[in-house]
C-alpha cells in the first residue's frame, strides 16, 4: 500500500490505496507522526504526490464541497463479506443524507442485526469514502464513531454537509 498524508480544514488526513484502488483513509485527530507511524506498520510507503485527484475532492469536501465519492473505486480485500454489502448500501447515501444502523439491519433482513451493522461500521478502513459518519443510532442520535475525535468528527461531518437527521430535523449544525 502506498499513502498520502494531507491537511484539510478539518486537520490532517491521510488516504492509502493498493494497485487496485483505495484502501484506507484516516480522519483527522491523531498527530500527523502517529498516522505516518500506523499506515508504515500496516505496510504502507509514503507516496507524496499520489492520489492527487482523490485528495484534492478530500480538501474541497473539508471546505464544503458537495461530494459523496460514490465513484471512487474501494480495495476491500480481507474486508467480510457482510461487511463488504453493508459499505456498498451506505456508499449510496448522498452527501447530506442520513440512515440508522437499524434501517441498514433490516434492509440486510433482520432488525436484529443493528450491533453487527455498527460492528461493521467501527471497522471501517475507509470512512468518508465509505460514509460510516451517515449512520445514526434509531433516534436520530450520532452514536458511536471509531475515529481518533469520535462522535465529535462525525458531528463536524455532519453539520458541513448540512445533514438532517433520518426524522427531518436538522440537528447537527454548530
Amino acid at each position: 500500500m502506498r499513502y498520502r498524508l494531507f491537511d484539510t480544514d478539518l486537520g490532517p488526513m491521510a488516504v492509502g490505496w493498493t494497485d487496485a484502488a483505495v484502501s484506507r483513509v484516516l480522519l483527522p485527530g491523531d498527530e500527523v507522526a502517529a498516522m505516518r507511524e500506523r499506515l508504515e506498520r500496516a505496510g504502507g510507503v509514503e507516496d507524496a504526490g499520489g492520489q492527487a485527484e482523490l485528495v484534492a475532492r478530500i480538501v474541497a469536501y473539508a471546505e464544503g464541497a458537495n461530494d459523496n465519492f460514490a465513484d471512487v473505486g474501494l480495495d476491500l480485500s480481507g474486508v467480510p463479506e457482510t461487511n463488504k454489502l453493508i459499505y456498498e448500501h451506505i456508499r449510496e447515501l448522498a452527501w447530506g443524507e442520513t440512515t440508522t444502523y437499524g434501517a441498514i439491519a433490516r434492509w440486510l433482513g433482520d432488525v436484529a442485526l443493528s450491533r453487527a451493522v455498527g460492528a461493521a461500521m467501527g471497522a471501517n478502513p475507509i470512512p468518508l469514502i465509505v460514509p460510516c459518519h451517515r449512520v445514526l443510532a434509531a433516534d436520530g442520535r450520532a452514536g458511536g464513531f471509531s475515529s481518533p475525535r469520535g462522535v465529535q468528527a462525525k458531528m463536524e461531518m455532519l453539520a458541513l454537509e448540512k445533514a438532517a437527521s433520518p426524522t427531518g430535523q436538522f440537528s447537527f449544525g454548530f
